[in-house]
């Protein structure tokens, strides 16, 4: 058996003996029984979180990629574009290549990109999605059960767009993701979140809170509680993006009571498995809070607000891309109060967690140029301003 067909578990216990570690220093870091470890060692206990692999590769050191075994495909296997250019020529192409991936290669290449995304090593993933659409469509051709894998290869890429400001492209790849989709609620759900977001980069609030308001209702009939987790989950993320939508649109009325809606639901379901790559839970619904403060003006509630939930146990356990963009928006919310300082800081906290997201977003650079146009400029916040180029 080679090193990539190991189970996970496996993969754990090789790693924890390379770090000299014995099971019982494994599970004391972890805050976990030296049993817990033994069993996922053996298999016994699924790794299927990714807030936990999270944080037992953190504590070995090592990408979390590394231990569930993925490789992205190689530059020589993603096609002659680069950058943008190549997924934008991967969204061109209409034909369905030749050849065929198993479905356990081609889920593991797609969970493998939704995790570089979650570390938010943007160019990593941007180069690899050219190839993983061909392979998921020429799946999808074969075998329509692969929907799934399809409509989330969509959903990655339209993500990784509308991060690097290409928020028409990352609007077609989630279109794509709903026609994917077809009639399945869930899938249709998973896509909608998609939609939601390049709509609402796009500053399409009201559709975009037509189309997830639309979306959350057949996910999730009402009443909301008698759905599965899962379903309640997704409910739930497609209203955070309605009440998002809504803000933008300067409705704070209807962010709010739909922000208020969504706290019911996430303290129901709590913030366990997330099977749909979502991450809703409490601390996203007051992370929510906070930037529709942001955007209905009322920074000093954002600040407050902000100041609050990031003390919370939960907020750690988001993927690095979700939090580092979270604070680009606080950093935000103290340039509305007049506070530089504080701008700042959240901004270099941002960049530690997660520096693709400060130095590769257009929305990132547009709030490094305003807190650098104050003077004295920050260290760090100069140093950024230099790295994305707008100072020499």
């Amino acid at each position: 058996m080679g090193a990539d067909d190991l189970p996970v578990g496996r993969r754990v216990a090789r790693w924890r003996v390379r770090r000299r570690m014995t099971q019982q220093m494994l599970a004391d870091r972890l805050g976990k029984s030296k049993s817990w470890v033994d069993k996922v060692e053996r298999g016994v206990r699924a790794l299927d979180r990714y807030s936990v692999i999270q944080e037992i590769a953190e504590v070995l050191r090592i990408d979390p990629a590394v231990l569930l075994g993925t490789r992205l495909p190689s530059s020589a296997q993603v096609g002659e574009g680069d950058g943008v250019d190549g997924l934008r020529a991967a969204l061109a192409r209409y034909h369905v290549a030749a050849g065929v991936v198993s479905s356990a290669e081609l889920q593991r290449h797609v969970e493998h990109a939704w995790l570089t995304y979650q570390h938010a090593h943007y160019a990593q993933v941007v180069r690899a999605l050219p190839g993983l659409l061909d392979a998921a469509r020429s799946r999808h051709a074969t075998a329509p059960e692969a929907a799934d894998l399809l409509v989330q290869t969509y959903r990655v890429a339209s993500a990784v767009l509308v991060k690097l400001g290409e928020a028409d492209l990352g609007w077609l790849a989630a279109d794509r993701a709903m026609t994917v989709a077809g009639d399945d609620p869930v899938l249709a759900g998973t896509a909608a979140v998609a939609v939601g977001q390049a709509l609402r980069a796009l500053s399409r609030g009201q559709l975009a809170l037509a189309v997830t308001v639309a979306a959350a209702r057949r996910v999730a009939p009402r009443p909301v509680r008698d759905a599965t987790v899962a379903r309640q989950a997704l409910c739930g993320t497609l209203l955070l993006q309605a009440a998002l939508a809504a803000a933008e649109h300067g409705d704070t009325h209807r962010a709010d009571e739909l922000i208020d809606l969504t706290a019911g639901i996430a303290t129901r379901v709590g913030g366990g498995d997330d099977p749909h790559r979502i991450c809703f839970g409490p601390v996203a619904v007051e992370l929510a809070r906070v930037v529709a403060a942001i955007e209905v003006g009322d920074g000093g509630e954002a600040v407050y607000r902000h100041e609050q939930v990031i003390r919370r146990a939960g907020w750690r356990l988001l993927p690095a891309e979700h939090r580092a963009a979270y604070l680009v928006d606080a950093a935000r919310a103290y340039l509305q109060v007049g506070d530089l300082f504080g701008a700042g800081r959240v901004l270099v906290d941002a960049d530690g967690i997660a520096p693709a997201e400060v130095r590769c977003r257009p929305a990132a650079r547009t709030v490094i140029a305003e807190i650098a146009r104050g003077r004295p400029t920050a260290a760090g916040v100069a140093r950024l301003a230099t790295l994305v180029g707008l100072t020499r």
